[in-house]
């Protein structure tokens, strides 16, 4: 039987290369590692690297994406339960601790863990023991924890989102990916490696990039990484390849906006509500004003810094409204029903941020829907 062998990892710029080195050596240490990197930037090929390149590359590398399980599910998931331990509960079922055993468990999107999971976490990383849920019996076992986030962790255990504690215990060693728009010199490399490999798939040859392609790729911000780059460059080849079977002149892939981003046209669909909403001039009682440029949104916090809930929610609630009277061209009853409100819900937030000299003061205008004006009916 072959050994398996680690992931294909493919880069070379120093930043890449660097933390390649970083994971060969971190795998001979048998201690849980912290992985950090924005969405598709390869943070679970470099755990899967860690393990292959472990003594325990042998054993099973278990995967949990802790953040698409609610807080129950995930206790379960990670840790087994008994029989009646809850509802369809109905036999005894071992978690990924247990499967892992011997090997190395990949807890992907920890920061998502509610404080409960990060408990047990905490004690089955400093002593090997846990509890299946339900149960009562301590079970022990070896496996060496993987950890990937997207956030900011130190600072999520300042504001008291994460366990400090858990974190110390995670933090052996913390390999920190770069985003791709950062190693520009791996972007031309990824994506002749992704457009040969679609080729392959499709049976035919690559056309090769066009020089227009290659500028305007790394030129793109690549918002997604990697992820991001192996759509654009497998959806261009593909168009590119389909249309020359067509007839189409050989030559060359090029990029065009479309394939750098699929979302782009002029027939998508307008923003949601809670979105920003368009420039232009809306009537709603007050002044005639642009709400984008009127009223900028409000600042993000950073995180550990204090927020003023009240004063988010009425901005927002604000947005909302403006958004809704935009939308329904003034109409207050039209406007509470876009929302989700009731005609006396919807009178009472416009009297408490005075929209309109009739809605401050609790009259209402049923005459038209002439510029400036608030209306009742059509």
């Amino acid at each position: 039987m072959a050994s398996p062998s680690p992931p294909e990892l493919i880069g070379q710029s120093a930043m890449w290369l660097e933390s390649l080195e970083r994971v060969s050596l971190a795998a001979l240490v048998e201690r849980p590692i912290l992985v950090i990197g924005e969405r598709g930037t390869g943070k679970e090929l470099i755990a899967e690297r860690l393990h292959y390149l472990s003594p325990r590359w042998g054993k099973p590398f278990v995967k949990v994406n802790c953040g698409a399980l609610s807080e129950d599910l995930l206790d379960s998931e990670l840790f087994g339960h008994e029989a009646g331990a809850f509802t369809g509960a109905t036999k005894r079922r071992q978690g990924r601790f247990e499967q892992a055993d011997g090997g190395t468990l990949f807890l992907d999107e920890i920061a998502t863990a509610s404080m409960q999971v990060q408990e047990k976490l905490l004690r089955v990383v400093e002593y090997g023991q846990f509890q299946r849920l339900g149960g009562e019996d301590t079970i022990t076992t070896d496996v060496r924890i993987v950890a990937a986030t997207n956030v900011d962790l130190p600072a999520r255990a300042a504001d008291g989102r994460f366990r400090a504690d858990l974190l110390d215990r995670l933090a052996f060693d913390v390999i920190t990916l770069a985003p791709l728009r950062a190693r520009p010199e791996d972007i031309i490399l990824l994506a002749e490696h992704f457009g040969q490999r679609i080729a392959r798939e499709l049976e035919g040859d690559f056309p090769g990039w066009s020089r227009n392609a290659l500028e305007a790729m790394c030129a793109h911000s690549w918002p997604g990484n990697v992820r991001e780059l192996r759509n654009a460059a497998e959806r261009a080849t593909f168009r590119t390849m389909a249309a020359q079977a067509n007839g189409a002149p050989i030559g060359p892939v090029g990029v065009t906006a479309d394939l750098l981003d699929p979302f782009n046209s002029p027939w998508r669909p307008p923003r949601e509500l809670f979105s920003t909403p368009p420039t232009q001039t809306v009537a709603t009682g007050l002044t005639q004003t642009a709400p984008t440029e009127a009223r900028p949104a409000p600042k993000p916090a950073v995180e550990g810094d204090p927020v003023d809930l009240n004063a988010v929610v009425a901005e927002l609630e604000k947005r909302l409204i403006e958004a809704a009277l935009e939308t329904c061209r003034g109409h207050q009853r039209k406007a509470a029903e876009h929302l989700g409100l009731s005609y006396h819900q919807m009178r009472g937030l416009l009297r408490k941020y005075g929209y309109g000299r009739d809605a401050a003061a609790g009259e209402t205008n049923s005459s038209g829907s002439g510029n400036g004006t608030l209306t009742e009916t059509e």
